[in-house]
């Protein structure tokens, strides 16, 4: 059965740090695509990164380029997402989501098959 299990949230005051883990099983995990999605109340689900096993690279959106970080433990087949300079704009909760590798970092959630239950993240002022 493939699941994704996400971890690490929590209360951080503005400036801080925080890692969210996202750990996978049941399927091959060099193969996909791993992403983070993040939804805050009454906003629409949007895309934070994007991390490719063919080639290692990740990609950013615009609002968390420079702060945040992906890496990756390939014996625990877990991706770890690194938040630095937190601010309350962050506040969400987060979800990690996979897909079967494609050849762009497309960051609509319908390309998304397998999707964890969500952390929360909370930055305060």
């Amino acid at each position: 059965e493939v699941q994704l299990v996400e971890s690490g949230g929590g209360l951080v005051q503005a400036g801080g740090f925080l890692r969210l883990s996202c750990a996978a099983s049941g399927f091959n995990f060099d193969d996909y695509d791993i992403a983070w999605f993040r939804q805050a109340p009454g906003k629409e689900r949007e895309g934070v990164s994007c991390h490719t096993r063919s080639d290692g690279r990740s990609y950013f959106a615009d609002p968390v380029k420079g702060r945040f970080a992906i890496s990756v433990d390939n014996v625990k087949n877990t991706v770890y997402l690194l938040m630095n300079s937190l601010k309350p704009e962050d506040t969400a909760v987060y979800y990690c989501a996979a897909r079967l590798h494609i050849p762009d970092y497309v960051l609509s959630p319908a390309t998304f098959g397998y999707w964890g239950q969500g952390t929360q993240v909370t930055v305060s002022s």
